[in-house]
């Protein structure tokens, strides 16, 4: 490489061509290269910074409230977490051209022959060479943020199912007592479980979409249940 001082004007000119040549560069994407020895903000807790807008990432994380439709504290920390690794898996691309553009003004700075539109491959060869090791830590962050995004979305697939296996079972249970208070004519004052386990929209939703059969065949096991309740009554007696 030539080792030939540039002048100012020389050197301004070689910076300006090689943003032409590796795409254009911002302060943000500098500092996020340049300053903490390449911390990318891939590892740590913090998620949103200065030069982020912190309205879309607001949206981003609702965006992903909307999908999952979280309930209780542990469904919605997996949520937010979750969002959280998608944020930073989406800065990567970011990260790795600021760390292509700005070594290659570094090396443009060193050997202004790269400039030259025919030293484009040798150019990127060169700044790959020389970035070789932050380029290969970002991708391993990228490797490890996506692999725990998958084991937390797993998760919370998973609470989200037992979840509602348990609600499901909760407003069977409350239909089959008011499908029977209605075949006996008595007047429930309260459907066990609204409320508490469920909210009463919840219910209407649930007794909108059973079947005739379905409601058949839980009415027969309310009326089953409540004749083998009273045999055993009877047999404790």
């Amino acid at each position: 490489m030539s080792e030939q001082v540039l002048s100012d004007a020389k050197l301004a000119a070689n910076r300006e061509n090689a943003q032409k040549s590796r795409g254009p560069v911002t302060d943000a994407g500098k500092a996020a290269v340049r300053l903490n020895a390449y911390k990318t903000g891939l590892t740590g807790v913090t998620v949103v910074f200065p030069g982020d807008d912190f309205a879309f990432y607001a949206e981003h994380v609702r965006s992903y409230e909307t999908q999952f439709e979280p309930v209780g504290p542990e469904e919605s920390a997996l949520v937010q977490s979750i969002a959280d690794i998608r944020w930073r898996l989406n800065r990567v691309p970011s990260l790795e051209q600021a760390i292509l553009t700005t070594g290659a003004i570094d090396a443009i700075a060193e050997n202004q022959s790269l400039s030259e539109p025919e030293a484009h491959m040798v150019l990127e060869l060169v700044v790959r060479r020389a970035h070789e090791k932050e380029l290969r830590n970002l991708h391993l962050h990228e490797n490890r943020l996506a692999r725990r995004r998958e084991r937390e979305v797993a998760e919370l697939n998973r609470l989200q199912e037992a979840r509602k296996a348990r609600e499901e079972e909760k407003l069977a249970e409350a239909a089959q007592a008011d499908l029977f208070a209605q075949h006996t004519k008595q007047k429930l004052t309260a459907i066990p479980g609204v409320g508490f386990d469920f909210s009463t929209t919840r219910y209407a939703k649930f007794m909108s979409r059973l079947t005739p059969v379905q409601k058949e065949k839980l009415l027969n096991q309310a009326i089953a249940d409540a004749a083998n309740q009273s045999q055993t009554q009877q047999a404790t007696a």
